[in-house]
């Protein structure tokens, strides 16, 4: 049976279905069979980030609806053959999913798979807690701004009341050039003020905004930033990226220096 893992954020726009994608690709990639699926429904972009937008053929209203079974709806990875992904609706108009018919859906998915994440809409309203109800563990994508993290908060303490088997957090575009300087919190510290354990520490990365389909170049920091996450997932590890090693001693004050005029 599958781990069911909800991939959640207070905010918008911390890189919440970028983690999710990758996260899953390199489950993948180590031989665990995964299975993402978009529950943001109308503002759905899961299948774009993974380059299968072109290959829908049915989403998870159809399989609501009846018009397909479940893993008819379910697009193999081009990249990595463990990896499938479950699209959502493009017209929010269409999104007539209850919390039962996810739950149906993913537990009979589950026996199939490894993991199972949803990618969940930002924020605390119906999308989420209709998500949140059909997983037993949950992770939560912050950034190090000071609204991300008042939104994250707000979010664990509405997590907690569903007793989740786990929690983790996932902090997202650390520039450790402005943590070395103690311009913002470092992702210790916003775990700590969070009260939560931090599985992951992504790096801010131009590789990311580059990639026009949105999966990580394997070479690039936040690709191994990733696949420490996965172990951690994995292995229930606690190694985390280290993102300041560019920008300690002499040559990092030098690098921190630049970067900041650039």
């Amino acid at each position: 049976m599958a781990k069911i893992i909800v991939v959640t954020s207070g905010k918008g726009g911390v890189g919440k279905t970028t983690v999710t994608a990758n996260l899953g690709f390199r489950l993948a990639a180590l031989g665990k069979r995964v299975c993402i699926a978009d529950a943001d429904f109308g503002l759905n972009n899961l299948d774009v980030v993974t380059g299968v937008e072109n290959l829908v053929v049915y989403d998870i209203v159809d399989c609501v609806e009846g018009k397909c079974r479940a893993k008819q709806a379910l697009i193999q990875s081009p990249v990595n053959k463990n990896l499938y992904v479950l699209p959502s609706v493009h017209s929010f108009a269409r999104a007539g999913v209850s919390v039962e018919n996810l739950k149906e859906l993913v537990d009979g998915l589950s026996p199939s798979f490894d993991y199972i994440f949803l990618d969940c809409p930002a924020g605390i309203d119906v999308g989420f807690r209709r998500a949140v109800s059909v997983c037993s563990q949950a992770l939560v994508v912050t950034s190090t701004q000071l609204s991300s993290l008042r939104d994250a908060d707000k979010v664990l303490s509405i997590l907690r009341s569903f007793r989740l088997d786990y929690v983790g957090l996932i902090v997202n575009r650390v520039r450790g050039d402005l943590v070395a300087d103690g311009l913002v919190l470092s992702p210790e510290e916003i775990a700590g003020v969070l009260k939560t354990d931090i599985l992951g520490v992504i790096p801010d990365d131009d590789a990311v905004f580059l990639n026009n389909a949105g999966m990580i170049p394997a070479e690039c920091p936040s690709a191994r930033a990733i696949r420490l996450l996965a172990s951690n997932l994995i292995g229930g590890k606690n190694k985390l990226f280290n993102y300041k090693a560019d920008y300690v001693g002499f040559f990092g004050s030098i690098r921190r220096s630049l970067r900041r005029n650039l």
